[in-house]
């Protein structure tokens, strides 16, 4: 599937102070990534792909419809960067795919056959599993 290029006024990246890793410089540098997506404003997704992306998104979805990510795994700004987006594209990705509908079948003649045939070999099994009658 070809992935879906984004426009830049749906999209807004703001670096913030992380709580990962990177020892003393977390307390001086805004490394962790902060990336808004707005997902009721967008005109690249169809209404169906928005629906599902918003439940994909859970607690990620704001009120206003902006979907968060922060990313703070990194010790840079461009590894966050890169790893907000990768996030937002594998979500986006997941919500393009349409859910395959199930169709109601009924089990063919052989498939009862054979569950009722197990049945009765089971049945028979748990039979012979009595007590061993004395023959006096």
């Amino acid at each position: 599937m070809n992935a879906v290029e984004l426009p830049d006024a749906d999209i807004s990246l703001s670096f913030v102070r992380s709580a990962g890793p990177g020892g003393q410089n977390v307390n001086k540098v805004a490394t962790a990534a902060q990336l808004r997506f707005d997902l009721a404003g967008t005109r690249v997704l169809n209404e169906r792909v928005k629906q599902r992306l918003r439940v994909l998104a859970g607690r990620r979805l704001s009120g206003a419809g902006v979907i968060v990510i922060i990313a703070r795994n990194h010790r840079t700004q461009e590894g966050n960067r890169r790893e907000a987006f990768e996030r937002l594209h594998a979500l986006i990705d997941a919500a393009r795919v349409e859910p395959v509908i199930r169709r109601a079948t009924r089990p063919t003649r052989a498939s009862k056959e054979r569950r009722l045939d197990g049945k009765s070999r089971d049945r028979r099994v748990k039979q012979l599993r009595g007590r061993v009658r004395s023959d006096d």
